[in-house]
């Protein structure tokens, strides 16, 4: 039995489960601070006998696993997690395998294994809620370099509508100052449920979707991008991102049907839990 836990923002989610993807049991857990959070994802998991356990974790963290901080989640703006040691501290408890990445990463690696990108040896998984982030499989690996990529943060050129300064408290209007749930939330005074019926909304997204999936394109080529997360769930995001991708474009690279090519993942909401699932189980049999 593996167990996994996918650290997000405002949840943990902890299962056990086997290397076929097969998630026996399950709990969210509200992420607050370490100190409350940590001892209830440990007592979850002493349930069980784990045989290793995969992490996947909102960041930035350190995957360097040469580097003295290797496990921690590193500058995060999220209050009593900076510099938190998070493989330690699950390794102290566990004496089992850990293997470790980003929550995209591990979406990526999910998607690939059992969902939207299964049999291909390359994809792109981007998560647009309450921040963006993104994931990537290349030549069947997750890509890694000095650490793990932050695509969520790129700049991308201004909507010729858009005014406001941007949300991302280390650059303002990178993508994700411009575009994540919190962005469109304060830029437009409503709720994201509430915004279903302003097109304009939804156009100025995609917009900047687009433009940030174009630049993925040019530089990885995935062969298939999945975009998850809450706002993604506003089905016609979809239509304005490939609107505004093939304009973008301007047939410069040729793309496949981009209904087929950009999709939700095919995991649904499991695809971050059930990459860490595969994380576990990597690092259970490279430790063998």
């Amino acid at each position: 039995m593996i167990g996994a836990i996918e650290a997000g923002g405002t949840k943990f989610v902890c299962a056990v489960g086997d290397e076929t993807g097969n998630i026996i049991e399950r709990i969210q857990i509200p992420t607050t601070v370490p100190e409350e959070t940590i001892p209830r994802v440990i007592d979850f998991f002493k349930q069980y006998s784990i045989k290793a356990i995969g992490i996947g974790s909102f960041g930035p963290i350190d995957v360097n696993r040469e580097s003295a901080t290797y496990g921690h989640i590193t500058s995060t703006p999220k209050p009593g997690w900076r510099d938190f040691p998070f493989v330690q501290a699950i390794g102290d408890v566990f004496s089992v395998p850990i293997g470790f990445n980003t929550d995209v990463n591990a979406a990526a690696l999910g998607e690939a294994t059992f969902g939207a990108a299964k049999g291909l040896d390359s994809c792109l998984y981007i998560t647009v809620g309450t921040g963006i982030g993104a994931g990537a499989i290349v030549q069947g690996n997750l890509l890694q370099g000095l650490s793990h990529p932050e695509m969520g943060h790129i700049l991308v050129r201004r909507h010729p509508n858009d005014v406001y300064r941007g949300k991302c408290p280390y650059h303002h209007d990178c993508l994700e100052g411009l575009a994540a749930g919190p962005a469109i939330e304060e830029r437009w005074g409503v709720k994201g449920d509430l915004l279903v019926d302003r097109m304009e909304v939804w156009e100025m997204e995609g917009y900047y979707i687009a433009q940030a999936l174009m630049q993925y394109v040019l530089i990885l080529s995935p062969k298939k991008i999945i975009l998850g997360g809450g706002v993604m769930k506003q089905e016609q995001v979809f239509t304005s991102v490939y609107q505004y991708l093939q304009e973008f474009v301007n047939k410069y690279v040729v793309l496949p049907e981009l209904s087929e090519y950009i999709v939700s993942p095919g995991l649904g909401d499991n695809a971050g839990i059930t990459g860490s699932l595969m994380l576990g189980y990597q690092a259970l049999l490279e430790a063998k």
